[in-house]
């Protein structure tokens, strides 16, 4: 009875699960235009304003406008010189990351992560910023005739790479105006981090005051990233920031559809804004103490841009202002994230059962790499699946009474199945009066015929915050447990976990009571190979998981039932 209570409840709760999910596509976005039809209204005289630029904080709040200021049509100041189509992007390379920076704005237009594999194509690294989703980062400043994310600057050369035994790397970019302001752009890079420090720098080389706003913004469209549908969940893609008053909210793509995007109306002097996708995130995280206001919009038909204005002191004649802000790309390490920034760690999406999935994946980090006790440190097992196998084990040990209480009340039904089969031959079609026998059998006998429910029922959350927990923490994607499973985080490329699982399963349900009626018996002999089908397609830590569960659940089945058995049999 306990696989079969096990197989219905789980069954039952993947299909709300499931069903949850295919309401969310039904009801997501529609999919952006391609590159070829984004570009032909780009070129008319009907251009889009994804290229527009943040007005100034003074600027005032009109309805349907993002929290950091209306998008302005001023066009914007460009570099005397060749134009921005005639210019090659200005390549860095880290041990950690390949970057495209586009001369027009200084922009970083495409960003590879190269020690994550692609999920469509395994043999490519991963490409986190990337012009067919329009996916970059843009920062300039806002004011009349100031250069801003449409300027062109110019580098010292066109590729820069990490030297052996430097720690950073830094890329220059200058752009000279004709009416004497001079910008200075600096992104400096690091080794073995996805932190890249961008640097603004504003020159007044005019005779009168400049009043002027700093800003930085993410663009992607709204659709979703490749290899995101493996497990028939849809993981959160969108903007989400984060402040000490409001704390961490996502915002949704058709939240930025309407008019008044749910993002901060105030300026703060602390936050960061970011861009979440499955396993990935781009963050702006300003210094704390630095005053930003949020802006949100709809740029055009399909880029939408999050980010904030950073308001700066007035700039007298032949003085310079000067803003840096870092900008996290990469995946979400969460041991990272909370290095970085108070509440950056919530990028990671564990689903609606995240109170439990953050305590399951804390565990099982502290049994990957240990735990310090004062000067003594108890080494960790440095294998994320022998930390899964652990971890099931632990969690096996704090639902022993209750499973334990669920197999004794098993074990009696087993006894008293011959006393059901007589009451039911006894009565045959009077149900009430069979029924009523039944119940008074149970009370005889002390037996709840509900007692192996409850442990089944409390495993399913644990379960499920499990199922997100390997879904959602990008330190077991690539993570390999032993042999043939090179990552956690997909399904065993050659079903040896699965037919492992599956054999359990039917060895479970051979232990279990059989139901008196023929037909149920069958159904539910029949059940471990239809729902075990299900787990081919699972991560594979997830089904070591309920492997290693499962074998535990059956050696105290075992024993419980050998106890119960050299006991008097009921009367």
């Amino acid at each position: 009875m306990d696989t079969q209570r096990l197989i219905l409840l789980v069954v039952f709760a993947f299909s709300v699960m499931m069903l949850w999910q295919r309401w969310e596509a039904l009801h997501a976005p529609p999919p952006p235009q391609s590159a070829a039809q984004s570009a032909a209204p780009a070129a008319g005289a009907g251009q889009p304003s994804a290229g527009a630029v943040p007005s100034g904080t003074s600027a005032p709040a009109q309805p349907g406008a993002a929290s950091g200021g209306v998008p302005s049509a001023a066009t914007p100041a460009v570099a005397a010189g060749p134009t921005a189509a005639a210019q090659k992007p200005v390549n860095v390379r880290t041990d950690v990351l390949d970057a495209d920076i586009d001369p027009q704005g200084a922009t970083l237009t495409r960003l590879v992560v190269l020690n994550q594999e692609d999920p469509v194509d395994p043999s490519k690294p991963f490409t986190l910023f990337t012009p067919e989703h329009h996916y970059a980062l843009q920062s300039g400043f806002t004011g009349e005739n100031l250069p801003n994310h449409r300027t062109l600057y110019h580098a010292a050369q066109d590729s820069y790479r990490l030297e052996d035994g430097k720690d950073t790397l830094q890329v220059r970019l200058d752009a000279d105006l004709p009416n004497g302001v001079q910008s200075t752009k600096v992104l400096t890079f690091h080794r073995d981090s996805y932190l890249v420090d961008v640097s603004e720098e504003l020159h007044n080389g005019t005779t009168a005051p400049i009043n002027a706003s700093a800003y930085f913004l993410l663009t992607r469209d709204n659709s979703a990233p490749g290899g995101e549908t493996r497990f028939g969940v849809r993981t959160y893609t969108g903007p989400a920031y984060y402040t000490d008053e409001t704390k961490y909210h996502k915002v949704s793509w058709s939240d930025l559809d309407k008019e008044t995007p749910q993002f901060p109306a105030a300026a703060a002097d602390q936050g960061w804004v970011a861009v979440i996708q499955h396993y990935f995130v781009s963050a702006l995280i300003p210094p704390p103490g630095v005053e930003r206001k949020f802006y949100a919009d709809k740029a055009s038909d399909q880029v939408y841009r999050v980010g904030f204005t950073v308001p700066l002191a007035a700039i007298a004649p032949g003085a310079s202002a000067h803003i840096a802000v870092p900008l996290y790309a990469g995946p979400q390490e969460q041991a990272v994230l909370k290095s970085l920034a108070p509440g950056l760690e919530l990028v990671v999406d564990y689903g609606w059962l995240k109170i439990i999935a953050v305590p399951l994946f804390q565990l099982l980090e502290t049994l990957h790499s240990g735990v310090t006790l004062g000067s003594f440190h108890v080494p960790g097992t440095g294998n994320w699946g022998w930390s899964i196998v652990l971890l099931t084990v632990l969690i096996k040990a704090v639902f022993f009474p209750l499973s334990a209480a669920s197999y004794k009340s098993m074990a009696r039904m087993k006894q008293v199945a011959p006393r059901m089969n007589k009451l039911r031959e006894q009565y045959g079609g009077d149900k009430a009066r069979l029924n009523q026998a039944m119940m008074e059998m149970y009370k005889t006998e002390k037996i709840n015929p509900l007692g192996g429910c409850l442990p089944i029922v409390v495993q399913i959350p644990v379960f499920l915050a499990l199922y997100w927990t390997l879904l959602g923490a990008v330190e077991l994607r690539q993570a390999p447990f032993m042999a043939w499973i090179k990552d956690l985080s997909l399904p065993d490329p050659y079903y040896v976990l699965p037919l492992l699982m599956l054999g359990s399963m039917v060895l479970q349900t051979r232990l279990s009571p059989t139901p008196p009626d023929p037909v149920q018996a069958k159904v539910m002999m029949i059940m471990p190979f239809v729902f075990g089908i299900m787990f081919f397609w699972f991560p594979s830590g997830l089904v070591l998981y309920w492997f290693v569960n499962n074998l535990l659940s059956i050696a105290q089945q075992w024993q419980i039932t050998r106890m119960m058995g050299s006991a008097k049999s009921p009367a």
